[in-house]
């Protein structure tokens, strides 16, 4: 039976570039040949999700929202927007960052769909983390005598927006490669406007769990971190604040070991994805966070 992939994203009215990215990990799973199709659809762009099923052939599809926390979008909008009527969150059994999959079948297609977790929640995320660190040191090796932030938006509307954020940062500590690695937040403590209070190391590594890079992450952060008076103005990497060196990594979304984690939720749900992993972390280069 033919098999494919839709790619549930954000996307944006305001940010043509907000779904570059999709577009870039689709085609990347693309080329691998894993699915006879694959298909990107967005909330605010073309094409929208409730097309997206139409226009796909497969009877069987796996669905893998392009988001970073499990909570309004992947629990209620993505479910009602494809019509997956007996969709409930209990089917995800999750406590905020463990969703896996959840089999069900379109109101109005009839295929079968295999709901996954978002990919931030993913546990391959941390490698990406770790790989968008190495990018942007031009370091393989880099994480001694470095420190880690991991920056989320943060909400107290939703709990779970924290939870991703502090769960990769626990698992990249667990790591022992980095000297320090915390977890900050633009909208609650602890703040990354205040970046430098919470680190002794000279080197710190900034990488904020955003899907794309946007004004959040090209012009709030940067200005809130002290990188530059005006976003405009542009910023150096590493630039210095307050006697550390902060290396502004950008969406951690944009890095294109990101389609590795939306084949690795498809695998999860039983997909036979495993040639085409090997292949997008092979892509990653030597050194990447696939071979540590």
């Amino acid at each position: 039976m033919d098999q494919a992939l839709v790619i549930a994203a954000h996307g944006s009215h305001l940010n043509a570039e907000s779904s570059t990215p999709t577009f870039s990990h689709a085609d990347t799973i693309r080329a691998t040949s894993a699915f006879s199709e694959v298909r990107e659809s967005f909330w605010k762009e073309e094409p929208h999700f409730r097309e997206a099923l139409r226009t796909t052939d497969a009877e069987e599809v796996y669905l893998v929202p392009l988001f970073i926390s499990e909570g309004y979008f992947t629990e209620q909008v993505i479910p009602r927007e494809f019509r997956l009527d007996e969709w409930d969150p209990e089917l995800w059994s999750s406590d905020g960052t463990s969703a896996d999959v959840a089999t069900l079948t379109a109101d109005d297609t009839g295929q079968t769909v295999h709901y996954c977790g978002p990919v931030g929640t993913h546990d391959s995320m941390s490698d990406v983390i770790v790989q968008r660190a190495k990018s942007v040191t031009d370091d393989s090796d880099v994480g001694d005598g470095f420190g880690l932030a991991v920056v989320g938006h943060g909400t107290e509307r939703n709990e779970n927006s924290a939870k991703a954020i502090e769960y990769h940062a626990d698992r990249i500590a667990e790591m022992d490669r980095f000297d320090e690695v915390k977890a900050l937040f633009m909208d609650e403590d602890p703040e990354v406007d205040d970046v430098t209070d919470f680190f002794e190391s000279d080197d710190i590594v900034v990488v904020p769990l955003f899907i794309a890079d946007g004004y959040h992450t090209q012009e709030d952060i940067p200005e809130d971190m002290g990188l530059c008076e005006d976003y405009r103005d542009g910023w150096a990497v590493p630039e210095t604040v307050d006697g550390h060196d902060i290396w502004y990594a950008g969406a951690v979304g944009t890095e294109p070991l990101m389609a590795d984690v939306v084949l690795e939720r498809a695998a999860d749900a039983g997909a036979d994805v495993g040639a085409a992993i090997a292949e997008v972390r092979g892509q990653s280069g030597p050194g990447s966070a696939a071979d540590d």
